[in-house]
C-alpha cells in the first residue's frame, strides 16, 4: 500500500509536471514575443530617426504645440465654437491641397489651383444666378471646368513638353483673367443662402445618434480594414502589424473621433463640410494605395524612366493627375464660395495657392515626388488654419501670420530635404 501510495503520489506529480511546464513555457513564450515586438519597434524607431523618416509625428507634435500656445494666450482658442469654425474654414483649402498632393507625388507642381478654384465659383454663380440653371447642373459644370483646365495643362506638359511650372504659371494668369471676366464689373456674384452650395458649409448634424453613430462606424470600419489587411499580408508571408498595434491604433482613433464629436456637438453639431472632406481624403487615399493606377502615380514619382520601363503610360498618368488637381481645385472653390455665400476674386488671390501648396508640404508630402499621402492635406491645413485662427483671436496683423506660416513651410521643406539626403546616402531614394 505504501509503495502504491508513493507511486500514486509520484504519478500525480509526474502528471502535473507537463501542465506546469506548459504554463511556464507559455509565460516565457508570451514574454519573449512581447520582447520581440518591443525590440522590433525600438529598432524601427532608431532606423526612422537615423533616416529622418518620422512620418506624421513631427506634424502632430507641431500641431499640439500650436494649440497649446494659442490656448495659453487665449482661452477661446479650443472652445467648441472656434474649433467648429476652424473645421469648416479649412475644408476649401484642404480640398485644393488634396489635388496638390497628387501633383507633388509625381514630382511636379501646379500653380494654377487658386485661379481654378476662383474660376469654378465664377462658373457656378454665372450659370446658376445669372442664367437660372439648376444648381446641381451648375455644380457639375463648375467641377468639370476645373478638370478640363487641368487636362489642357497636363496635355501641354506631358505631350508637348512645356515644363509644368511654366504651363501652370500661365494657367494662373489665364484662368484668373477668365474668372474676372465672368464675374463682371462688380467682381462678385451673391448666391442663394438656402441653396445646395450654401448648404455645404452651413449644414450641421446635431442628433447624438447620428454623430456618435458615425464615430463608431468609422472606428469599426478602420478595425475591420486593418484586420483584413493583416490577414492578407500574413497569408502572403509579408510583414504585417501585430494585433496589439492594431488595437492600440483603433483605440486612439476612437478617442479622437468621439472627442471631436463631443466637442463639436457642444456648439452646432458635426459639420457636413468636415464629413465630406474626410470622405474625399479616405477615398483618395484608398485610390492611391489600393488600385493599380494609384500605384502607377507613386511609381512615377519614384522615377520617370523606371516607371516607363515597368510599363507605366507616363503621359496618360501625368495628364490624369493634373485633371484630378483641377477638379479638386474646382470642388475647393465651391466650398469657398459656399462659405462666403458669393463668388468673388478672393479664391484667385495668391494666398489660397500658397496655403494649398504649404498644406500639402507641411503635412508631409515630399516636393521631390514619390512620398506622401492625402492625409498630408488634413494635417497641413490644420496647421495653417490653426495659425490663422489663433492670430485672428489675438488680433495680430496678417503680416505676422504670413511670416509664421512661411517659417513653418521653410522648416517642413528643410526637413524633407534632409530626409531625402539621408535616404540617398543609404541608396533608398
Amino acid at each position: 500500500m505504501a509503495v502504491r501510495g508513493r507511486g500514486a503520489r509520484a504519478g500525480d506529480a509526474t502528471d502535473a509536471t507537463p501542465d506546469t511546464g506548459q504554463r511556464r513555457a507559455g509565460r516565457r513564450w508570451s514574454t519573449g514575443r512581447l520582447g520581440t515586438y518591443l525590440g522590433t519597434y525600438a529598432g524601427e524607431v532608431r532606423r526612422r530617426l537615423r533616416e529622418r523618416d518620422l512620418g506624421p509625428a513631427p506634424v502632430l507634435l507641431a500641431l499640439a504645440v500650436i494649440w497649446a500656445v494659442f490656448q495659453g494666450l487665449n482661452d477661446n482658442f479650443l472652445s467648441p465654437r472656434n474649433l467648429s469654425v476652424l473645421s469648416v474654414d479649412m475644408v476649401g483649402t484642404g480640398m485644393i491641397a488634396i489635388g496638390v498632393v497628387f501633383v507633388l507625388l509625381i514630382g511636379e507642381i501646379d500653380l494654377s489651383v487658386g485661379s481654378l478654384a476662383g474660376l469654378a465659383g465664377a462658373v457656378f454663380a454665372t450659370l446658376n444666378v445669372n442664367l437660372g440653371m439648376p444648381e446641381w447642373i451648375a455644380v457639375i459644370i463648375a467641377v468639370c471646368s476645373g478638370a478640363a483646365a487641368g487636362a489642357v495643362q497636363g496635355f501641354s506638359f506631358a505631350r508637348i513638353g512645356v515644363p509644368a511650372f511654366v504651363v501652370t504659371l500661365a494657367g494662373l494668369l489665364a484662368w484668373n483673367g477668365l474668372m474676372l471676366y465672368l464675374l463682371g464689373p462688380d467682381v462678385s456674384i451673391n448666391i442663394s443662402e438656402d441653396g445646395l452650395v450654401a448648404q455645404l458649409t452651413s449644414r450641421y448634424f446635431d442628433a447624438a445618434v447620428v454623430t456618435y453613430g458615425l464615430a463608431a462606424l468609422g472606428t469599426a470600419a478602420y478595425l475591420l480594414a486593418a484586420c483584413r489587411d493583416r490577414s492578407r499580408r500574413s497569408a502572403a508571408g509579408m510583414p504585417h502589424r501585430p494585433l496589439g498595434e492594431i488595437w492600440a491604433r483603433t483605440a486612439l482613433l476612437a478617442v479622437v473621433a468621439f472627442a471631436a464629436v463631443y466637442v463639436l456637438g457642444r456648439f452646432a453639431g458635426l459639420p457636413l463640410a468636415l464629413l465630406l472632406f474626410l470622405g474625399v481624403i479616405i477615398a483618395s487615399d484608398l485610390f492611391l494605395r489600393r488600385t493599380p493606377y494609384g500605384r502607377q502615380i507613386l511609381a512615377l514619382g519614384g522615377g520617370v524612366e523606371a516607371a516607363r520601363r515597368s510599363g507605366v503610360d507616363v503621359a496618360r498618368v501625368r495628364i490624369s493627375v493634373f485633371m484630378v488637381s483641377g477638379a479638386l481645385a474646382g470642388v475647393g472653390g465651391l466650398f469657398i464660395t459656399s462659405r462666403l455665400t458669393s463668388a468673388s476674386q478672393v479664391p484667385g488671390s495668391g494666398m489660397l495657392l500658397v496655403n494649398a501648396i504649404a498644406a500639402a508640404t507641411i503635412g508631409g508630402t515630399s516636393l521631390f515626388g514619390g512620398r506622401g499621402s492625402t492625409w498630408s492635406a488634413l494635417l497641413g491645413v490644420l496647421i495653417i488654419q490653426s495659425i490663422a485662427s489663433g492670430m485672428a483671436l489675438l488680433g495680430v496683423e496678417s503680416s505676422v501670420q504670413f511670416m509664421i506660416t512661411g517659417g513653418v513651410l521653410f522648416a517642413a521643406v528643410v526637413f524633407d530635404s534632409l530626409a531625402r539626403r539621408a535616404a540617398e546616402s543609404r541608396g533608398r531614394a
